[in-house]
């Protein structure tokens, strides 16, 4: 029986480039920029749209729902945590309304570096958003995309649910637990 059990993963340093960056209008709302977290060598490269609440109103940090949702999957599919490194599109956590196009277009320059430089083996693109940042399709949808291995980029990508949105709705726990298992076939 597996005995992992989901954590809050390390977060990798930010580059010194993008540290004070200024590119769209979510610098000025942002209480700092979050590059991503795990393991930068892990074999799958899960995106999603924006990072989340990462500390509680005390500044103490915490496990949210989407992080230890996905990882919960991950470790049912066979996949230690790590062996996941968790990015986004966005690399500031929005606290108020902005222009959302362009912000994830500025940023997904940023996250294509990254996934350059870490070359995982499998890209998992979480939620319509990402889907549709990453294919630059505004009608991609998770529902036409999910269950099978897509390439994009010379990478294996699989598509499924946003963590919340299976917890929001649990009958898509099994697409989402169906696609990790995916992801756990081509690494193994």
């Amino acid at each position: 029986m597996n005995k992992a059990i989901p954590r809050i993963l390390p977060e990798h340093r930010i580059p010194g480039k993008i540290y004070n960056c200024q590119r769209c209008e979510l610098a000025g709302q942002r209480n700092r920029v979050i590059w991503g977290e795990g393991n930068p060598a892990g074999q799958i490269f899960v995106i999603l749209d924006n990072p989340g609440a990462r500390e509680n109103r005390l500044g103490e940090p915490y496990l949210c729902g989407t992080r230890e949702t996905l990882q919960l999957a991950a470790i049912e599919a066979g996949i230690e945590p790590e062996q996941l490194y968790v990015s986004y599109i966005l690399k500031c956590r929005p606290v108020r309304a902005y222009e959302k196009l362009r912000a994830r277009e500025t940023c997904r320059d940023y996250l294509w570096e990254q996934i350059e430089a870490v070359k995982p083996r499998v890209l998992m693109i979480l939620g319509n958003v990402a889907a549709q940042s990453l294919f630059r399709d505004p009608l991609a949808e998770v529902k036409n995309l999910r269950g099978s291995v897509r390439q994009l980029c010379d990478y294996d990508i699989i598509v499924s649910y946003h963590p919340l949105a299976v917890r929001r709705r649990p009958n898509l726990a099994r697409y989402f637990a169906e696609d990790w298992q995916l992801a756990a076939g081509l690494i193994q």
